[in-house]
């Protein structure tokens, strides 16, 4: 990928993409133009083969602050920023997150420091969350801006946390230790913040080793495990697996098996 970027710097290595918010001195604060920028990343992502997981970090001593209220408050009075605001979400921020939960790659965020507001939500977005022993999660919009949470918190934390957890942490704002959050199962791991970077890297790594189509194939799947009843979802898998099962990965996962080797893929 050779546009450049004002906002996020991306790499790859080998079949993992690793992409930085790239605003430090701002704490990564989130703009209209470094969503487009993530959103422009994330497209080109589900046409090419090459990269096959991709791993969401800050650059600096922060994930994301959240949105750049400043950027906000520079759109005129209430109603203008309050009508800008709605444009950017349903244009930019919303498809965003809906680009990542829809990614027919895995996505695994890597958080350092602060991840607030919607910084938050992009982190709980993806399929996969490891945060810095010092990381912490702030939810401050009800109790310091009198407004709900956005970019999909209030669908992500009840679902992460449970009804009672997630109520409570988002009528409080209170910040959320990485360490509490992973004690209440709302993300993968909490590990110490020398090692966030190469752990997210090689969890990056073993999604990418697996089958091409396997996360798209689970993301759906649980996705319809949503809405449907018991019933429902044990048809939804059987039709799966009637698909799946002649997939030449699956006949190399078999013969990898039997054969007492890791599976090869292409």
């Amino acid at each position: 990928m050779h546009q450049p970027f004002s906002y996020i710097t991306y790499e790859t290595r080998g079949a993992v993409a690793l992409l930085s918010l790239n605003l430090p001195h701002k704490l990564n604060g989130m703009s209209a133009p470094m969503q487009a920028e993530i959103r422009a990343v994330l497209e080109h992502l589900q046409t090419q083969g090459d990269v096959r997981a991709l791993v969401i970090t800050g650059s600096g001593r922060a994930f994301c602050s959240g949105a750049d209220l400043g950027d906000i408050s520079q759109k005129g009075d209430g109603r203008a920023q309050a009508e800008s605001t709605y444009r950017a979400m349903v244009e930019q921020s919303n498809p965003m997150i809906l680009d990542i939960r829809q990614s027919r790659i895995p996505v695994v965020a890597a958080v350092n420091g602060i991840a607030a507001g919607a910084g938050a939500s992009l982190a709980l977005a993806a399929d996969v969350v490891v945060a810095g022993r010092s990381a912490s999660f702030l939810m401050p919009f009800a109790p310091r801006l009198g407004i709900v949470p956005d970019l999909g918190a209030t669908w992500l934390l009840p679902r992460l946390l449970g009804e009672a957890r997630a109520r409570a942490a988002l009528l409080l704002g209170e910040r959320i230790s990485a360490e509490q959050l992973e004690q209440w199962g709302g993300i993968w791991a909490c590990v110490e913040d020398a090692e966030l970077l190469d752990t997210a890297l090689e969890l990056a790594g073993r999604l990418a080793a697996s089958p091409r189509h396997s996360a798209e194939e689970l993301k759906r799947a649980l996705d319809c495990a949503e809405h449907n009843s018991l019933a429902e979802q044990l048809q939804y898998e059987a039709d799966r697996q009637r698909e799946l099962i002649a997939h030449a990965d699956f006949q190399e996962g078999v013969a990898a098996f039997l054969g007492k080797r890791a599976p090869v893929f292409p």
